[in-house]
């Protein structure tokens, strides 16, 4: 569970406006939400783990809040942790769920969750 439920919820409620499939799992130490099928956006502590792609890696890590997501020592290019100083304000929180759902159009499902 999310250390930040409201954080959670916000999101969740977010997601909910798109005529999307969405679904909730515990991934990164956290909850993650799953925009037809694909990891889009999570929650660890009060940060924010938005999956925003490569092309808008370098611009994304520009804004405020915004750091660069690493996994066992590597630099996930393309995923960013956004903490509560970078989404606190609602243009902020929209810019970043967007950009997650801009980028989970184009993202091709992983091969595992190919039929």
């Amino acid at each position: 569970m999310p250390s930040d439920q409201k954080l959670a919820d916000c999101i969740r409620e977010a997601l909910s406006k798109t005529q999307n499939d969405v679904e909730e799992k515990t991934m990164f130490q956290g909850m993650c939400f799953t925009v037809d099928g694909k990891m889009c956006v999570c929650v660890r502590d009060e940060e924010m783990m938005c999956r925003i792609g490569p092309e808008k890696y370098e611009e994304a890590l520009e804004m405020n809040g915004c750091r660069p997501m690493i996994h066992a020592g590597r630099v996930m290019k393309g995923f960013v942790y956004v903490c509560p100083e970078g989404y606190e304000n609602k243009n902020d929180f929209a810019y970043w769920i967007g950009l997650s759902l801009a980028f989970n159009t184009i993202e091709k499902p992983s091969k595992r969750n190919c039929k």
